[in-house]
Formats: structure tokens, sequence, C-alpha cells
């Protein structure tokens, strides 16, 4: 019995180091643009990996929807954007100076098999296409605005989302015909095929982020490092600058 008991107090010891180990652990929360989705999920381990005593959650988004809830007062200790615009909007308070992480390219997300022969961007202006884009708000919606004006094309949207998977998600239930994604979320995994869009009519996104918090400090940081460039890089990210 007295061993029993010695064995049982060891148990709850060792059970208290850890919950205190796990209550001195800062968890930090980040503000990521939606497209950052499946990049950033697949950083959470390797960040806390490598950043002992932190652990990181994502809060995704259109980058426009989580800077208006910065500026109402939302808490967060990091954010990163689709564009250099709207993090220009972030509360400068204790933000750090921004910079630009990734990039990224346009892509027409059309139905698997693409039966409606989608090929290039002025087929988006066919009669009868239903064409769904991002709000001009949007970073993606900006962009692809952009991006028929280089093309001369004017299109009509049946819908303007307001995000990029919003996007993708009409195009893939079939409530779209076509879409202007990026080419990260343009996957068949997500139930839809990518047309290429000409680089001559393309438009580069650029995705920087900004630090709140001294703790966001250090998830922006591990965002320079090799391992979340890899990380960025398979799945479809292009380098900060060309």
């Amino acid at each position: 019995m007295a061993r029993l008991g010695a064995l049982m107090a060891a148990l709850a010891l060792a059970a208290t180091a850890c919950s205190g180990s796990d209550a001195s652990r800062q968890h930090l929360t980040v503000f990521a643009a939606a497209s950052l989705g499946d990049a950033f999920r697949a950083m959470a381990r390797p960040f806390a990996d490598t950043h002992d005593g932190y652990s990181v959650a994502f809060s995704f988004a259109g980058s426009q929807q989580l800077v208006a809830q910065l500026q109402q007062g939302a808490k967060a200790d990091a954010v990163a954007t689709a564009d250099v615009q709207t993090i220009d909007r972030v509360p400068k308070a204790h933000a750090t100076t921004p910079f630009v992480f990734a990039g990224n390219r346009l892509v027409i997300a059309v139905a698997r098999g693409n039966p409606k022969h989608v090929q290039v961007l002025a087929d988006l202006a066919r009669p009868g296409l239903r064409v769904v884009f991002a709000a001009p708000a949007v970073p993606s919606g900006n962009y692809a605005r952009d991006a028929l004006a280089k093309a001369h094309v004017s299109v009509t949207p049946v819908s303007l989302e307001e995000n990029v998977e919003g996007v993708v998600t009409k195009v893939a239930l079939g409530e779209a015909d076509a879409g202007i994604v990026y080419a990260t979320d343009a996957t068949p995994g997500r139930n839809v095929d990518d047309v290429a869009i000409p680089e001559d009519v393309n438009v580069r996104a650029q995705y920087p982020a900004t630090a709140l918090t001294q703790g966001g400090r250090q998830f922006v940081t591990f965002l320079r490092s090799t391992r979340a460039q890899a990380i960025l890089r398979r799945f479809g990210f292009l380098p900060s600058s060309p």
C-alpha cells in the first residue's frame, strides 16, 4: 500500500508539472487571409516545435474583414493579409513594419473537366457563363479586376464573395461556371480545375505580415525561416520577390 501511495503521489506530481508547463505556454492568435489557410495550419506544429513556450492558433477570413476586426478592437498577436494596401490599414499603435513573405498568381477556377471550355480571360465574358469573383474590397477581387483590365475584358459577375474561399466553393458546388482565384486555391482536392492566365495579363499577389505583440514577432520572424518558406512552396506559394 505504501508503494502504491508513493506511485500515485509521483503520478500526481508529474501531472501537476505537465499542467504547469502547459499553463506557462503563450498562446498566440494570428489573423490570416483565407487563402493562407492550408499553409499556415501546416506551420502550427513546426512553429511550436522550434519556439519553446509558444503555440499558435489562426483566424482565417478575407483580409479586409480581419483588418476591420482589428480596427474595432479585436485582439491578435500578428496579421497576414493578401495585399499591401490592406495591411497598411492595420492600427499602428504596436504594429511592426510589414514585410512581404510570399507571393501568388491568379488562375481561372472551373468545374472539374472544364465543361464550359474556358480557355482565356475573354471567355469569361461569354453570354450565359456564370462568373463569380471576390468583392472589390477583397484583395483577390481587386487583383481579378486588375487582370481583366489588362486583358481588356469586361465581365458582370453573378455574385461577389467576401473571400476567395467563397469563389472556389461556388464553382465547386456548380453555383458558378468559373471564377478568378489564386493558384493555391484551385486544386483538385477542392473539386475544381484551373486554367492558367498568361503572365502578360496576370497579377502577382503579395502577402505581407506584421506583428502586433512581442509574441507575434516570434511568428512573423518564423515566416522568414527556411522551414516556413519550404511549407509555403509546398502549398504553391511563390517567393516573396520574382
